[in-house]
């Protein structure tokens, strides 16, 4: 029992693995499934920051450097980039077509 509550006070690697890998699973999830195009770009945000986590959790327990933290802030910035143009992007869809779904837009490739 004292395993157990010592496991749940100290959070070590795996459990950064863990909530990483369930937050680039439900992104994943969110890309193949959605049909709406800002929950696809909020399904590929979950899977950066899924990243950002395991660079930061490798660059703690693996390294003990910051090279972990000055990544993450890299993606962060790519990350912000991509949202800003690809929100753009779905406005001006959605300006022409009137929807944002992304099965509807079979007009774009005329």
């Amino acid at each position: 029992m004292q395993d157990f509550i010592h496991w749940l006070q100290a959070p070590g690697l795996n459990h950064f693995l863990i909530i990483s890998g369930i937050l680039f699973s439900l992104g994943v999830f969110a890309i193949l499934t959605r049909r709406n195009a800002i929950m696809v770009l909020m399904g590929i945000e979950l899977v950066l920051n899924a990243a950002n986590i395991n660079f930061i959790a490798f660059s703690r327990y693996i390294t003990n450097t910051l090279d972990g933290q000055v990544i993450a802030i890299f993606v962060i910035i790519l990350a912000a980039a991509e949202a800003a143009i690809a929100l753009a992007i779905v406005l001006n869809i959605f300006q022409n077509f009137n929807t944002v779904n992304v099965d509807e837009l079979n007009q774009l490739r005329d």
